[in-house]
């Protein structure tokens, strides 16, 4: 094929998007026929003014969808029956406060994008396809029957060695359940943890917090007894002060403040736990997404007789999979793997296989290493555009996570300032629902979704918005 005509403006961001819209449109429309060769990816990027990854992105989407085909020595062509797929589902942008969404619609006020969540245009379709084609072709069908409500063993011995290896955890497979989710885990060792505890499980928690987390925490029997986070992470001195059973910590990047659990918190939380018997609930939150160093290893690994740990794909991948693990000593192990059985007999099978299979070639290494690099550009390009044209706001924390901490002036109202960031297509979240107790105006602000080219675009349309509106 010679030239072909795909709309872009460059202005907008989501190129790749772009492109695939394009020519899913021209497939739909009949410009472009089945069996219909598309040009090479490095001539198509030429023609469009655009990086051969970009081009790349969205031939990989198509063939994911079905769209396309694509074959060694064959190029890209469009696939027999592409014209018959049925449209995506529309998903209708979050706007807080306003209607629920349409019939047949996704979304709506309660399932909004977060300031911690991914840029889900970047999730490896076509490299997460071919571990689920090796899962359905290889998995013998006894394993597709009811089965280990602790998760499928393969999926458990390759994340063992995974944690083992970049989480520095001290991790056996049979002390690994698979669970959908971090939420899912937590709320299943708090009902083990609470269920001989008529008044609750007394459960110290960061303040501030995720304001999402307390109904779940709640509803599983904890008693939540808050305790400050400082530029050190949490205040363990405070823990001594409150009959705490347990404490869910966020060390590796606290969300929303964005702190590290400095090395001597570290060493004075694993000491309270032991001296204590409490135990440790460790959410190894955003662990996979420093930037300015290699992340410290887990809690879990200095005290794995104290410490469960949590963790997910959610950020690395995407939070639809539901996929999560939890790594407990063997008799709490046990303990949730029977509350597992009692509640819903366990996680989806193929997923867990196909888990296993881009674990083990190597992709899900590959796909953060990418993910790494373009967020940390993503961040260091919001930095930039903040301290340059609103240097009077303050972003705490480290380099590392999908999301910044943006302390703001005292006196700014922190829930117009957020308002006017989402208006410029920032993902802003005020963080005073995350606080038990009052402190100074701030936002959690996500950037995984904020291409670097807009940053800057985004904080000056906060700046002239700001200066029509007294924001204090």
């Amino acid at each position: 094929m010679g030239d072909l005509y795909v709309p872009l403006d460059h202005a907008r961001g989501g190129v790749a998007a772009q492109i695939a819209s394009g020519l899913r449109d021209a497939i739909r429309g009949g410009r472009l026929a089945p069996g219909c060769r598309l040009p090479a990816t490095r001539d198509l990027a030429v023609d469009l003014g655009v990086s051969r990854g970009v081009v790349v992105e969205a031939y990989e989407q198509l063939v994911a969808e079905g769209f396309l085909v694509s074959r060694v020595g064959s190029g890209t062509q469009v696939a027999p029956a592409a014209a018959r797929l049925p449209a995506p589902i529309p998903v209708r942008p979050f706007a807080p406060g306003g209607p629920p969404a349409a019939a047949g619609e996704v979304g709506g006020p309660d399932y909004e994008h977060r300031a911690t969540s991914p840029d889900l245009s970047r999730f490896p379709r076509e490299r997460w396809l071919a571990s689920i084609r090796y899962a359905l072709t290889t998995v013998p069908s006894d394993a597709l029957d009811y089965g280990d409500p602790g998760g499928v063993p393969e999926l458990r011995e390759e994340l063992a060695g995974y944690l083992r290896r970049v989480r520095a955890a001290d991790v056996d497979p049979d002390n690994l359940v698979i669970v959908g989710g971090v939420a899912l885990g937590l709320s299943l060792v708090l009902h083990v943890l609470a269920r001989e505890r008529a008044d609750g499980l007394a459960l110290a928690v960061e303040d501030p917090t995720s304001h999402r987390q307390v109904p779940l925490l709640r509803r599983a029997g904890a008693r939540l007894m808050p305790v400050p986070v400082d530029d050190q992470g949490l205040d363990v001195a405070g823990l001594w002060e409150r009959p705490a059973r347990a404490v869910l910590v966020t060390p590796a990047h606290q969300y929303p403040t964005g702190v590290v659990l400095s090395p001597g918190r570290r060493a004075a939380l694993v000491e309270w736990a032991q001296a204590t018997g409490a135990f440790v609930l460790e959410d190894d939150y955003d662990a996979e997404f420093r930037f300015d160093r290699d992340p410290v290893g887990c809690l879990q690994g200095l005290a794995p007789d104290q410490v469960i740990l949590s963790g997910s794909v959610s950020k690395a991948l995407a939070p639809g999979l539901r996929l999560g693990w939890l790594v407990a000593p063997a008799g709490l192990a046990a303990a949730v793997r029977r509350a597992r059985s009692e509640l819903d007999l366990g996680s989806p099978v193929i997923e867990q296989y196909a888990l296993a299979h881009f674990l083990r070639t190597g992709g899900y290494d590959k796909h953060l290493r990418q993910m790494r690099r373009e967020y940390r550009r993503r961040r260091d390009a919001l930095v930039g555009a903040l301290a340059e044209h609103l240097p009077e706001i303050h972003v705490r924390g480290i380099q590392a996570g999908l999301h910044a901490y943006l302390d703001l002036p005292d006196g700014w109202d922190e829930v117009r300032v957020a308002r006017l960031a989402r208006e410029c297509g920032m993902a802003a979240e005020p963080v005073a629902p995350m606080r038990f107790a009052p402190g100074r105006p701030a936002l959690a602000v996500g950037f995984a979704r904020l291409p670097a080219h807009r940053a800057e675009e985004a904080v000056l349309g906060i700046k002239v918005r700001m200066s029509g509106q007294n924001i204090d």
